[in-house]
């Protein structure tokens, strides 16, 4: 055999015995007479001593020894005079007897240790070689962990994982779809999954009452630190369940999920409406591991001649504690942030309570101690706190201003990747205006079913009907989403109209769905988690792709295996397909 224990399992009761390792050489140390190893595999560490005392020939081999070679040892478990307490096999090394080489390697492109010189392209280009560092290996490990556990939970409660198609129909709703052309239909194409959304629905038709899948899905959009080409999300749909019975079932996954990986018991999750959490901060994922919720200034602030707040659809403002002291300087600093085109504020007001009572702004000029108190008052401000306050349209000042309480709980450090803070957003609104196409759109999918007394409401007033769907947030990221679905043929017809469908539109693209609902279909709805976000933030990170084996950088590129590419001609002609001269 090739190993009777692994790297990370030896340790001083093991004194004593003779055992067999393999795995790859970390580093290697000179001294004098006497050569010592790190080996390693996935692991752990074992320090390997070769001494001229003990056999000459065998410490001549170990110098020959290069990082990434590929090594068996067989030996005798030492105690070690000098103890690493900083690893588990810290107390021992192995005493070489026997060495054999099992592969050489060339010297790697960057070092493979925690910490690496290696940059992100580079480590992406040779990753295979990355994921021998601890910390990715550590991320991948964490990753097959909460699936585990996510398996675990929805098992035990009588969920049923069914696999879904992954060659679909093109939708015209939602992201771009990654298309497949069908070698077999002529100038025809499959779509790749967006999400198992209309098949799910089917499976609640066909009677799989509790469905899950952790599933691969695609979109081909714009790219980010948490946003990937292909994802994996936890796909959920149950039957003859009202909203309630989905936010207890899954708001329990994620108990289970934060006690099991992370050691941590949380409180019942709050929930907040949509209109209450873009109100208090701007966001309909709001951070709430912090405070600073948003006040609103307008009839404290719009009596004097200051035309920035007169002429403001809103005045708005955060109470930052402990900051009044802070310089101009920084105070500056906060300024340049919200001016970034990111933000794209025009400015910023601030208002320091100081510790003697005194107030001091940048609108002393229209504004007086009176005013001044008055708005620290409405914002439950202290002596020691600073007061920031934006005007202007209202929900471009309230997305500017969330962008700044979201910056000041990184500079204060108030964002900790440890504490856990989650949030079911509620009562979305069912359909959103555009005004260039002068159309509604479905805010999560034509297949959400309003509340249902507000259905009357979709033949008068469309936008004011609220969606029976949720979000389930964690300190600032969406984790999970979903709704009740519509289940009646009528009505699902009534919402294509809306998103502007005609019958025979509705019925291309959607009409399987439409008459499957014609067979008895069961009142369902389900939720569907980003697999790879909840799995970062959990490992206390933002950004996905060290979570994901073979991730893809911000152009969709996989750097390793250089996709995408071109194709032979004889396969794009075998496609009856042709490339634009």
């Amino acid at each position: 055999m090739y190993r009777t224990h692994t790297c990370g399992e030896l340790n001083i009761n093991h004194v004593g015995q003779s055992v067999t390792l393999a795995g790859w050489v970390q580093r290697s140390r000179a001294f004098g007479g006497m050569i010592f190893i790190d080996l390693r595999d996935r692991y752990g560490l074992t320090q390997l001593a070769f001494n001229e005392g003990w056999d000459k020939s065998l410490l001549e081999e170990a110098s020959r020894l290069g990082r990434e070679y590929v090594i068996q040892v067989t030996g005798e478990v030492l105690e070690r005079s000098s103890k690493n307490n900083k690893i588990p096999t810290g107390e021992i090394e192995l005493k070489v007897t026997a060495l054999r080489l099992l592969n050489a390697a060339k010297t790697p492109p960057f070092t493979i240790e925690e910490e690496t010189d290696g940059g992100e392209e580079l480590r992406m280009k040779y990753r295979y070689l990355d994921i021998r560092r601890q910390p990715v290996l550590d991320k991948l490990l964490l990753r097959n962990k909460v699936n585990l556990a996510v398996r675990q939970y929805l098992n035990a409660i009588g969920f049923v994982d069914v696999e879904t198609p992954f060659l679909i129909k093109s939708t015209p709703e939602g992201a771009r779809d990654f298309v497949v052309p069908s070698r077999m239909n002529e100038g025809q194409f499959y779509a790749l999954p967006q999400s198992p959304q209309t098949f799910k629905q089917l499976l609640m038709v066909g009677g799989i009452d509790k469905y899950y899948q952790i599933v691969k899905c695609f979109r081909d959009e714009d790219l980010r630190a948490d946003r990937q080409p292909e994802f994996t999300q936890i796909d959920c749909e149950m039957s003859f369940v009202e909203r309630e019975d989905i936010l207890q079932t899954f708001e329990g996954l994620l108990r289970h999920l934060l006690k099991e990986i992370a050691g941590v018991s949380i409180p019942p999750i709050p929930r907040i409406s949509y209109e209450e959490a873009t109100r208090l901060y701007g966001s309909d994922k709001p951070d709430i591991r912090f405070g600073m919720p948003f006040v609103e200034l307008n009839q404290k602030t719009q009596h004097k001649d200051f035309k920035v707040f007169n002429e403001a659809e809103l005045v708005v403002g955060i109470n930052a504690n402990g900051l009044a002291g802070y310089t101009r300087k920084q105070i500056d600093a906060l300024i340049d942030f919200v001016k970034r085109p990111q933000v794209g504020a025009t400015g910023l007001v601030w208002c320091k309570y100081n510790e003697d009572g005194s107030t001091k702004s940048s609108v002393d000029k229209f504004y007086d101690e009176a005013d001044r108190k008055a708005w620290l008052e409405a914002a439950q401000a202290v002596p020691g706190d600073l007061l920031l306050i934006m005007a202007g349209p209202k929900d471009k000042t309230r997305k500017a201003l969330g962008e700044l309480r979201l910056h000041l709980g990184d500079v204060l450090n108030l964002r900790q990747p440890d504490v856990f803070a989650p949030l079911w957003v509620l009562d979305f609104p069912l359909l959103e205006w555009d005004e260039e196409t002068q159309r509604y759109y479905a805010m999560h999918h034509p297949f959400t079913s309003p509340y249902p007394e507000d259905i009357p409401l979709l033949d008068s007033a469309p936008g004011e009907v609220r969606a029976n769907a949720y979000d389930l947030v964690l300190n600032g990221s969406e984790i999970g989403g979903g709704s009740i679905r519509i289940h009646d043929k009528s009505l699902q017809q009534k919402m294509f109209a809306i998103l502007g469908f005609s019958t025979e539109e509705a019925k291309e693209q959607f009409g399987f769905l439409m008459d499957a609902f014609e067979y008895g279909a069961p009142p369902h709805g389900g939720i569907a988690f980003g697999f790879d976000r909840l799995v970062a933030l959990i490992g206390g990170k933002e950004s996905i792709r060290d979570f994901i084996a073979f991730p893809k950088n911000n152009a969709g590129r996989d750097l390793m295996i250089d996709a995408p590419s071109a194709v032979r001609q004889e396969q794009l002609d075998e496609l009856m397909l042709s490339l634009k001269a």
